[in-house]
């Protein structure tokens, strides 16, 4: 068990002795030369040994003082040290947690491009569907699915996302869809996931009454995506996610219309590291970002949400 006096007067006998001054000690704590006194005779009386002698009108280190005074300087030498090391890891490694579609769809593709824009950073990319908490956390920034901000964070919008379906031009060509009734008949990837309702729900002139049928259930968009560039069935997708797969002719939309989810994509992170240089850094790159890749925006993912305070509070 260690037997440390407190750490506070051992931090005030330390500058005192560098600077033999209790006024200059003072200052450069940003205390009263009273608190420099009262601090130093209370490490006295727990030492058990006098450290400081008056001498004229100022104070001088006993012989005590000075044996010791070397040793516990160089022990906050040891701790500055140490942390400068956190300090130095913490400023060059941004963290950041985002779920598994738009880590592997959107972001991953992308971060080549913060890495050259800001070579001295290292990104170290959590892959999870799982909500941290940010507060208690290492990450630094995460993106998250979300219908509002969330309380306690900074948060940032970053895009809507629209669903509709998507299909392999040769899934379409031997199923031809001229309606969406004819929805009913294909196969469906994920049958039974809510983005199909809710693309039924959304039509305006189509009653889609047979929506439910057997088929392969998967757990991601991801996965859904894959299943549907390889031909095996019409999936219901957000097509910022796929827009590689678009541009490339893997994936088409046989329908014009499109609806909207509940959730949009957010940066977020806590409070107290709204001002770092690197947080600043992604924030600026990735909302940058979502623009540039949006383009003339055909999808309306730019619109954002009717909470105009959910991102002024993160300005």
């Amino acid at each position: 068990m260690h037997r440390l006096p407190p750490l506070s007067a051992v931090r005030v006998f330390e500058a005192a002795a560098r600077h033999e001054n209790f006024s200059r000690a003072a200052e450069e704590l940003a205390l009263t030369q009273a608190a420099v006194s009262y601090q130093m005779k209370l490490l006295e009386e727990r030492v058990g040994a006098a450290l400081f002698v008056r001498k004229g009108r100022g104070m001088a280190l006993t012989d005590l003082g000075r044996r010791i005074a070397p040793r516990v300087s160089g022990a906050f030498k040891t701790l500055d040290d140490a942390f400068a090391v956190a300090r130095a890891e913490n400023d060059s490694i941004l963290s950041i947690t985002t779920p598994r579609t738009f880590a592997t769809n959107w972001l991953s593709g992308r971060l080549g491009g913060f890495h050259a824009a800001r070579p001295d950073l290292s990104v170290r990319l959590d892959v999870s569907d799982e909500v941290v908490d940010l507060a208690s956390s290492e990450f630094d920034v995460a993106i998250r699915g979300m219908s509002a901000r969330p309380p306690n964070c900074i948060a940032h919008f970053l895009m809507r996302m629209p669903v509709t379906p998507l299909a392999n031009p040769s899934f379409l060509a031997a199923h031809p869809l001229e309606t969406p009734a004819d929805l009913a008949a294909a196969t469906r990837l994920s049958p039974d996931d809510d983005w199909w309702d809710l693309w039924f729900d959304s039509l305006a002139d189509e009653d889609v009454s047979d929506r439910h049928h057997s088929g392969i259930r998967f757990e991601s968009q991801v996965l859904d995506g894959h299943a549907a560039i390889a031909g095996h069935g019409i999936a219901i997708l957000s097509p910022p996610m796929f827009q590689s797969a678009i541009e490339a002719g893997l994936l088409v939309q046989p329908f014009a219309h499109v609806a909207t989810y509940r959730n949009a994509y957010w940066l977020v992170y806590p409070e107290h590291k709204r001002n770092l240089a690197k947080v600043r850094a992604f924030r600026e790159w990735v909302t940058g970002e979502v623009r540039r890749a949006a383009g003339d925006d055909p999808y309306g993912i730019l619109v954002p949400f009717a909470d105009p305070a959910a991102d002024e509070a993160g300005r």
